[in-house]
């Protein structure tokens, strides 16, 4: 091939290259916030905490204090994915990206979300939960000033690589990794303990990035409030304040 055509092809190539591994598409759709809801529904979760679970975000959700942090952002509006996860090979979409800008667009997530099926699973995979949600940022149609999973759960990683090195790739990738610990005393399947140390947890191995939280809850029933706290902290970027501190919610 003649030294010219040779330098054509590559070029031509070189350029192919960079527009693929160029920044997002100038069609995605700005947003303050792209927020993936990670939601633990592995077997320590009964049916009836996981019916509490799965209200307490519907009710957050369309919460009046939720919507008015949503409206108040740059733009006025976020997008926001509802995974369930459960061991390693277990991680469920439950409700796509949508956008959510006002009280109606929120209820319209939310009607979705309600009539979705649930299922439970054995063992806990906070490492491939956090592989998972880190992956759906990508191609979703938005481009958001910031990217966070919300993490909630009960139990310690037990399935899968470990927590911390899913932890430290997201971060790396621009991510903020914010957790909700479920402090549930009640004893798990087969009898074993409840555990009500998972704050701490949480935040030796899950959470990172920047102004990385947890907002842990008591038990499942002071949930809605504790997911509502963490939705209006997250979507406003606001510093940390009382419950979004540590302290728990009842």
């Amino acid at each position: 091939m003649p030294l010219l055509c040779r330098l054509v092809v590559v070029s031509l190539l070189a350029t192919f290259l960079a527009a693929a591994a160029g920044p997002a598409s100038a069609s995605d759709l700005p947003v303050d916030i792209e927020l993936v809801l990670a939601v633990d529904v592995s077997g320590s979760i009964d049916p009836e905490e996981a019916a509490l679970q799965r209200r307490g975000y519907v009710e957050a959700l369309t919460h009046a204090d939720v919507v008015k942090a949503v409206r108040g952002g740059p733009f006025g509006r976020i997008a926001v994915t509802y995974m369930e996860w459960a061991g390693e090979h277990h991680q469920r979409i439950v409700v796509a990206w949508r956008l959510i800008e006002d009280g109606g667009s929120a209820a319209d997530f939310a009607v979705e979300l309600q009539a979705q099926p649930q299922h439970a699973e054995r063992w806990t995979s906070i490492s491939a939960a956090i592989d998972l949600s880190s992956d759906l940022f990508e191609g979703n149609g938005f481009e958001g000033l910031r990217r966070v999973i919300d993490v909630s759960g009960d139990g310690y990683n037990n399935s899968g690589r470990p927590v911390g090195a899913a932890r430290d790739e997201a971060v790396a990738r621009g991510i903020t990794i914010n957790g909700l610990p479920i402090l549930n005393g009640r004893p798990g399947p087969g009898g074993w303990p409840g555990a009500t140390d998972r704050d701490a947890y949480y935040e030796a191995n899950v959470i990172g990035g920047a102004g990385a939280f947890i907002v842990p809850a008591a038990d499942f029933d002071a949930f809605a409030t504790a997911i509502r706290t963490k939705l209006v902290r997250e979507i406003a970027d606001l510093p940390g304040a009382g419950a979004a501190e540590g302290e728990m919610l009842r």
